[in-house]
């Protein structure tokens, strides 16, 4: 790579001065109307809704099978490429690092609000706000649409830092897609991130050009930010991209490698996840002679530190998204995995669980909040759950009424055998969704068949109570319609707390956890991180815990136009998730 073209990208992400255009700020909102916002503020996506989980099977089914005719990355190729520069000011950078974002207004903007910030004031320390901000994937829910990136994260980002600070430059903003920014095949998030006109999202610039990219940093610290398209495989021109970038590398470089999951944790169920990421260390970097001290991604709602020989392998995905578990890690692991089938892994080396957010003894709380929020976020798959309950308890009751040989028992016999098959089958797969990573092993089957038993257990009481009253009597269709309006809403409602202890159940053998924790969609217990390189060469990681979100807010219509749109109504309040890691 020539001096030139390294020098081209940097330019365009650290102009200042006369080179530095800022536009005129959008004039500030004085209600939090839409019309005013400019977006519309979205609610937390109900996971467990039933067109959403088929959407989302569908299109997480189409990525699986379907992503290398969808693969954008080769094409990218023609794009300009370089490495971008992140000097700060004197030697000195301070960076944020967030994912998983973009899914609940409250959650998201609260996240968005402290990065926004001037500083953030934790304990007895003054952070600074990041000059740089990564972002580790993920950046909308559930699915990527140009529309779903307007309102569940444009839109936030730009109400909490609408223009550039008046007194410096624009932070700049990087980001890497997730598995649900490549649902659409990568095309709205190359078209926010890597567009060379009204790149802008508020006051943070983006001058990146591809969905992956190298940026040097202070004291010869590096990051390298992969684009492993729903951890698949790196393609030839990103690899040819960050060989050239590798070049100038030496023995005294340190690297951060951002990969879009923590594939050394999922390397437990699935000792293939950490290849991509052992191939690109073990082919790209290690031949330059530099160090890894550092590999970050989001993917997994919560913060994880593993420490090991070699370096930190952090994962922060609290950025707005639904909280996942912390009590379901495992306490070491071996990277990467001694099972992997890679005839040339690099030696396994053991890492241990040193931090964790929220707490194991919080996480463990959370779970049991199934019982209550699994039918108020999720309304849709209540009355799931009573529609089918209705046809499954209207056989039943048909069969049971009958004498044998009858013409009519035959009549309710067929949809009996039809719905017990649907119980059991659609019970055994939500164990274990088809797209769901990892092996189906024995626990999932017994499980999931236990789970079918129960509901039809259900639907058995179910018909005995109906038989107990007139209904059962009436002329039809009236017992079918009285069914559906009166049997039905409660019948959804008790499934879904038999569901909840499925639910409760199943996770504590690791079973469904994501389903446990997706169908309370809890907005609380966030995080990110703040990283500052010391002019030394130090580089000292804050993990930032928020442990309430922010749910009311006000208008600051007079403010300054590079103050946040909108302010908490009550003070929002971070802390250190564990104490300060310092890596050299």
């Amino acid at each position: 790579m020539s001096d030139e073209q390294a020098a081209a990208p940097a330019a365009s992400a650290n102009a200042t001065g006369a080179a530095d255009v800022r536009p005129a700020p959008l004039p500030r909102p004085r209600s939090l109307d839409p019309q005013e916002l400019g977006f519309t503020p979205a609610a937390p996506v109900p996971w467990l809704a039933p067109l959403l989980l088929i959407s989302t099977g569908v299109r997480t089914l189409l990525a699986l099978l379907f992503g290398a005719y969808l693969d954008k990355r080769e094409l990218q190729n023609a794009l300009p490429g370089g490495v971008y520069q992140e000097p700060g000011t004197d030697g000195e950078l301070w960076m944020d690092f967030v994912a998983d974002l973009g899914d609940g207004f409250n959650a998201t903007y609260s996240v968005a609000y402290l990065l926004a910030q001037p500083e953030l004031v934790l304990e007895d320390r003054r952070l600074p706000r990041g000059q740089m901000l990564m972002m580790g994937g993920d950046q909308v829910y559930p699915t990527a649409s140009s529309g779903a990136y307007e309102n569940r994260f444009k839109g936030p980002y730009q109400a909490a830092l609408p223009c550039p600070p008046a007194d410096g430059p624009a932070p700049t903003l990087y980001a890497i897609p997730g598995n649900h920014d490549w649902y659409d095949g990568l095309t709205a998030f190359l078209r926010l991130f890597a567009r060379s006109r009204d790149s802008d999202i508020g006051g943070w610039r983006t001058p990146q050009s591809r969905s992956y990219f190298a940026v040097r940093l202070p004291s010869d610290w590096w990051l390298f930010a992969l684009d492993e398209q729903s951890g698949t495989y790196l393609d030839d021109p990103q690899l040819r991209y960050f060989e050239e970038a590798a070049a100038q590398l030496g023995p005294e470089s340190k690297v951060i490698v951002s990969v879009p999951a923590p594939t050394w944790v999922k390397a437990v169920d699935n000792p293939k996840a950490y290849e991509s990421v052992d191939y690109f260390v073990r082919t790209v970097l290690a031949p330059t002679g530099a160090r890894v001290p550092l590999v970050l991604s989001g993917d997994l709602h919560h913060y994880a530190r593993y420490a090991g020989p070699e370096r930190q392998l952090i994962h922060c995905g609290g950025g707005g998204a639904y909280l996942y578990p912390t009590h379901h890690l495992p306490e070491r692991i071996e990277v990467p995995p001694r099972d992997t089938v890679a005839r040339r892994a690099s030696e396994s080396r053991e890492y241990d669980l040193v931090g964790r957010y929220p707490e194991p003894a919080r996480s463990r709380r959370y779970g049991w909040g199934i019982f209550g929020r699994l039918p108020f976020r999720n309304p849709g798959f209540v009355t799931l759950l009573g529609a089918l309950h209705v046809l499954l308890m209207l056989p039943i009751a048909g069969v049971a009424t009958q004498r044998a040989s009858s013409t009519d028992q035959g009549l309710f016999s067929i949809p009996l055998v039809i719905m017990l098959v649907v119980v059991l089958v659609g019970a055994a797969f939500f164990a274990k969704p088809p797209t769901a990573s990892g092996k189906r092993q024995i626990r999932h089957y017994l499980l999931g068949v236990g789970h079918g038993v129960g509901h039809i257990a259900l639907g058995a009481g179910g018909a005995w109570v109906w038989l107990q009253l007139p209904f059962q009597d009436w002329p039809w269709p009236l017992p079918g319609a009285t069914a559906a309006l009166f049997y039905g809403p409660v019948a959804g409602l008790v499934a879904s707390q038999l569901t909840a202890a499925y639910l409760l159940i199943a996770g504590a053998f690791g079973v469904n956890v994501n389903e446990l924790f997706a169908g309370q969609g809890i907005e609380d217990a966030k995080s990110f991180l703040r990283l500052h390189f010391a002019a030394g060469g130090t580089l000292t990681i804050y993990p930032v815990a928020v442990d309430t979100v922010s749910r009311q807010w006000r208008v600051g219509p007079d403010d300054r136009p590079d103050s946040s749109w909108l302010v908490p109504a009550q003070p929002l309040r971070a802390r250190l998730a564990e104490p300060p890691i310092t890596l050299r």
